[in-house]
């Protein structure tokens, strides 16, 4: 039955749907609302879908004419957009080609720039306080603009009428695709000068364009020139439209001047005025110092008729110096008395001390130096043989002059020898005072003294127990006043109860008899 049927295969089928639909519709303008935009994909490419509330159609925008387009998609924009019906093979789905894209109407431009604005404010760049105040002055003023129109022959006007200065103009478009980022690379551009640069680095900057449309000012409401002027460290006077006209970089930049002729007038004085106003400054400043001098010079009347006659002044301090030099010369008699009497019985408490030490010093000295003096006059006679020796390899005047030399030399040298020696004799008496006593504090005979006696044997070694004296051998016993000779034996004695063996020291010999003087044994 359906053998006469022509036999497709898959991608056979799926082109010439693909052809059907192109050549169905051709071109179309469709309005929906976007869905599922995530931005430009890795390729470039933009896929996303347009909805209302009852279906859905895929749609794409290939990487070159997503570069040309006025308006870029955002989530859930609507808008109307001109394309090509199509579909793709691989996933057997129907898609637009879109090679135009515009918001559905004003509303939609609107709310779309109702909602940048409620975005960028929440970030802070419509605050007060990050706004930069305007130069008086500035010495160069850089503007944002078209070159061929009507905006920059006003503002020009405006410049040689009140205050000529040094304009820079960067050309940019200011209407069209390309007119929000040539406004963003011109800001970004001025703000990468410096000092040293080639071109001046403005002291202000000044973004213009005529009235026109929303959608003719929508470049001058795109976040990325909204950012620029937001971060420039140069102040930014916004002259976008007309005084009806508003876009978001009349919120951004730091003043916003209802027409662009205005923005020049903002930008610098009137010549006219401040001439004027330097004449009144001038004025005001000649009468205040004036009135200033003239208070100055009644004061200084009125404090001359209050300040009494230097004569009077002076009255009394004259006064109270006669009354001190009549008493000046009585005072410094008693001063000089007291001191004369506190000095002598200082003089007579110092006269024996200082008489003593004197002589105390001159006998220790007179006794150095007799010791001293067969030395010296020893080495003397040595030196004098020795330089007689030398004498003959000299020149008479040479030798005397170093004979000279060498006497005063050893006169000096015999004078410090001598306080040296007896400054050293002085040191080594008193640390010999030192140790004889510390000795006499550690000997052993300050114990004799107490009433013990030290005891020896035949060999002069001490015997310090009973055990260890040497039996019917002769010991020797010091005592604190002399020694005495003694010879050791055992005897027994008949056994007791409780009674040990004695030791019994018969005394043989005294070498010094000692009076009341008690036997040990």
């Amino acid at each position: 039955m359906f053998n006469n049927i022509p036999e497709f295969s898959v991608v056979e089928l799926a082109t010439n749907i693909k052809k059907t639909l192109e050549q169905s519709f051709g071109h179309i303008r469709l309005r929906g609302e976007i869905s599922g935009y995530r931005g430009p994909h890795a390729s470039g490419h933009c896929y996303f879908s347009l909805k209302d509330d009852k279906a859905k159609v895929d749609a794409v925008v290939w990487r070159g004419v997503f570069s040309k387009l006025k308006f870029k998609p955002e989530e859930g924009l609507e808008v109307i957009v001109t394309g090509k019906v199509s579909s793709y093979p691989g996933s057997s789905k129907y898609q637009i080609v879109i090679e135009a894209l515009e918001p559905a109407g004003a509303g939609a431009l609107m709310a779309l720039l109702e909602e940048r604005k409620k975005k960028l404010a929440t970030e802070g760049l419509f605050a007060e306080e990050r706004k930069k105040p305007l130069p008086f002055l500035p010495r160069v003023v850089g503007i944002i603009t078209s070159p061929t129109g009507a905006v920059i022959r006003d503002m020009m006007h405006g410049f040689t009428e009140r205050f000529p200065a040094h304009v820079i103009v960067w050309p940019v478009r200011v209407q069209g695709e390309t007119s929000a980022l040539e406004v963003t690379k011109a800001v970004n551009g001025f703000n990468a000068l410096t000092e040293h640069s080639h071109v001046p680095r403005p002291d202000l900057l000044i973004v213009a364009r005529g009235g026109g449309s929303l959608e003719d000012l929508w470049g001058f409401n795109e976040e990325n020139v909204a950012r620029a002027v937001a971060t420039s460290t140069i102040p930014v006077i916004s002259a976008v439209g007309h005084e009806t006209d508003w876009t978001i970089i009349d919120l951004v930049a730091d003043a916003r001047a209802p027409t662009p002729t205005k923005a020049a007038e903002w930008a610098v004085p009137k010549y006219r005025d401040l001439v004027n106003r330097l004449s009144e400054l001038e004025l005001r400043l000649h009468n205040t110092i004036k009135r200033r001098l003239e208070d100055y010079n009644t004061q200084l009347t009125g404090l001359k008729r209050a300040l009494p006659k230097p004569t009077d002044l002076l009255a009394l301090p004259r006064q109270r110096l006669d009354f001190a030099s009549n008493r000046l010369p009585p005072a410094l008699r008693l001063l000089t008395q007291n001191a004369k009497g506190t000095l002598n019985q200082c003089i007579s408490r110092l006269k024996p001390s200082l008489r003593n030490t004197l002589n105390h010093k001159k006998m220790a000295l007179v006794t150095m130096g007799g010791r001293f003096a067969p030395v010296l006059n020893k080495s003397i006679q040595g030196k004098h043989i020795q330089f007689q020796r030398i004498s003959s390899r000299f020149r008479p005047q040479n030798l005397t002059d170093n004979i000279k030399q060498g006497q005063d030399k050893i006169q000096t040298l015999t004078h410090r020898s001598r306080h040296a020696i007896a400054s050293h004799i002085s040191r080594w008496k008193e640390k010999l005072k030192s140790n004889n006593k510390l000795l006499s504090t550690l000997s052993y005979k300050s114990v004799l003294n107490r009433g013990f006696a030290l005891v020896r044997n035949a060999q002069g070694e001490m015997v310090r127990t009973s055990q260890t004296a040497p039996l019917g051998e002769h010991i020797n016993i010091e005592f604190s006043d002399g020694n005495i000779t003694a010879r050791t034996e055992n005897i027994a004695s008949k056994p007791k109860k409780d009674d040990n063996e004695k030791i019994l020291l018969k005394k043989t010999a005294v070498s010094k008899k000692l009076p009341n003087q008690g036997s040990l044994f």
